[in-house]
């Protein structure tokens, strides 16, 4: 028996593009992404709410976080390469098994990456991924009203908006609105990554 949940570990190309797991190695491009893309995530960035459990404090300590909850089936911490130098994360949050099989997906991707059409890819790889190898039935997006580059993630991928939720998420220090995306295997006819392909 597989000491790994269905799906995990993985590691995902097309092109120029590739998802792998997030790992130690990681490091030095990890932090130097976020150092020089700060001002760039801060609006968008999840924080901890008064009283919330204080987040890690190292990257060291967040690996070995995501790689325990990845271990478990409950995420799948996936960082995204653009012709082998890191660029940014897609992280598969919350899977729920059972009568349910769902998971939500976040991400962040180094500005200099952007409007290259990256993160729709990346994404639509890992959703991909959710519903084939990873057996899961829904995936689920949120997003703040005023990320206009995350809206245009889920837009590119024909992904249904179906709610709206006030006070989602702890995201820059308050709690934040939210637009809810998702999407469900029977919506999709072949891959994610063709849907997107068939937009442009």
């Amino acid at each position: 028996m597989s000491p790994f949940p269905p799906g995990w570990p993985a590691t995902l190309h097309q092109g120029s593009v590739t998802v792998r797991p997030l790992s130690r190695a990681d490091a030095q491009a990890w932090k130097a992404a976020r150092r020089s893309n700060a001002d760039w995530l801060r609006p968008w960035d999840a924080t901890v709410p008064p009283g919330g459990a204080e987040r890690p404090s190292s990257f060291r300590q967040l690996v070995r976080r995501l790689d325990r909850l990845a271990r478990s089936g409950m995420c799948m911490p996936f960082a995204i390469d653009v012709d082998g130098r890191f660029a940014g994360q897609v992280t598969v949050n919350n899977i729920v098994r059972g009568s349910a099989q769902f998971a939500s997906v976040g991400y962040w991707l180094d500005r200099a990456y952007a409007g290259r059409g990256v993160m729709p890819l990346a994404v639509a790889m890992v959703i991909d991924h959710c519903f084939t190898t990873a057996r899961l039935h829904r995936i689920e997006i949120a997003i703040r009203p005023e990320n206009t580059n995350s809206l245009r993630v889920v837009e590119k991928l024909g992904m249904a908006e179906y709610g709206y939720a006030p006070r989602f998420l702890h995201i820059d220090d308050a709690w934040r609105d939210h637009r809810l995306y998702a999407v469900t295997v029977e919506e999709v006819s072949g891959r994610m990554v063709d849907r997107l392909k068939e937009s442009h």
